[in-house]
């Protein structure tokens, strides 16, 4: 682990980088394989737990080295950086938006992009959106990112003392919220898509999970089919792949799927973070902890591309959320052939990790005259 990074924990937010910009380009292919085709949850929940994850691994040890106001200095600080990231990331959006607009006569992309507001009543949008009420389609993950991490300074003290007893306050709160009708308000829908009051329990639990990460382990001598937890996470993820995939075949599965288990299963809420989204992502994630403990897989070149990426996820998101609607501008002038669908979505991905790649070029070379100092 360079620099006592999990080079884990910076695949799979690269990985959900990836399917975050493939699942917000229109008909493109490759959003068939990513994950919110196998399940419930989808590359949000993994983005928020491992959000969580790292923010606690990072402000935690600077709490304990350099104080609490100091790490709560450093926490703003990166919440102010990410707000002005917002901000200056709508604007580009919304140019390129606009552009792509002007170029596809089939489709009105101001419009499925979520800014009629912003053409019908400019004024109030700009004000809306430094309240963080305008949000466009692709800019819901950021806004929230922004509240959760400005929250942290209220629960790190305890979070880092007093672990479970953080998890049952935000699980009481994540269970009111639905039933008290807790959100933020916002212009599309009067609410924020990703509720951050429902959506706090993942990034405090990919907190607890750091912390639980730092403690001493008891080896498990078992093999893992007869870990109780392990099968049942496993038939869990199982069956809720079965029931996502019979979705592409709605008379299948309205023949197969029993009327008392569709009552109860839907709708599978994003918006307030449903129940069985939440325990899909934590089945996911314990079986994959399960069948690969080791870091050892991520350090082949491909793996190791989508690490960088992870190491750099503030650029590359962004950077993601320009090219998908360039991307799809790009498609539509091409009538949506499958080919330039799976080019646009290939050379995307490449670009962010062109980006990655470049990013840690210049913090190498920022490095050396440092160090040239000191010899």
């Amino acid at each position: 682990m360079p620099n006592g990074r999990d080079p884990r924990i910076d695949f799979f937010r690269g990985l959900a980088l990836i399917f975050i910009f493939w699942d917000h380009v229109p008909h493109n292919p490759l959003g068939q394989i990513t994950l919110r085709n196998v399940g419930f949850s989808d590359a949000a929940e993994v983005f928020v737990f491992l959000a969580g994850f790292a923010a606690v691994l990072a402000y935690g040890k600077i709490m304990q080295r350099d104080g609490y106001w100091m790490a709560c200095l450093k926490i703003l600080r990166r919440a102010w950086v990410l707000y002005v990231v917002h901000i200056f990331l709508l604007a580009l959006l919304m140019g390129i938006v606009f552009f792509a607009n002007s170029h596809v006569e089939t489709r009105d992309l101001v419009e499925e992009m979520g800014l009629t507001h912003f053409v019908t009543h400019p004024q109030q949008a700009l004000t809306d959106e430094l309240l963080l009420r305008f949000k466009p389609n692709l800019m819901d993950p950021l806004p929230l990112y922004i509240v959760l991490l400005a929250g942290l300074p209220l629960v790190l003290p305890m979070l880092v003392r007093k672990v479970e007893a953080v998890v049952a306050v935000s699980l009481a709160i994540y269970l009111l919220a639905p039933w008290m009708g807790w959100n933020l308000r916002a212009i599309s829908d009067g609410v924020w898509y990703f509720n951050p009051v429902t959506w706090q329990l993942l990034f405090v639990l990919g907190g607890a999970a750091a912390i639980y990460s730092q403690r001493p382990k008891t080896a498990e001598t078992r093999p893992l089919l007869r870990q109780p937890l392990f099968v049942a996470s496993a038939v869990y993820v199982l069956v809720a792949g079965v029931i996502t995939l019979s979705w592409r075949w709605p008379e299948i599965h309205d023949a197969w799927m029993p009327a008392a288990l569709s009552n109860w299963l839907y709708p599978i809420s994003k918006t307030d973070l449903s129940p069985v989204r939440l325990v899909h992502f934590l089945a996911l994630a314990y079986v994959t902890a399960k069948l690969w403990p080791g870091a050892g897989w991520t350090q082949n070149r491909v793996a190791g591309e989508i690490c960088r990426m992870g190491r750099y996820s503030l650029e590359v998101f962004c950077l993601g959320v320009v090219l998908a609607p360039l991307a799809d501008m790009i498609n539509a002038m091409a009538n949506d052939t499958v080919a330039m669908q799976l080019t646009t979505a290939v050379i995307g991905a490449l670009l962010m990790a062109g980006l990655a790649a470049w990013l840690e070029l210049i913090k190498r070379l920022d490095r050396q005259p440092r160090a040239a100092l000191h010899t």
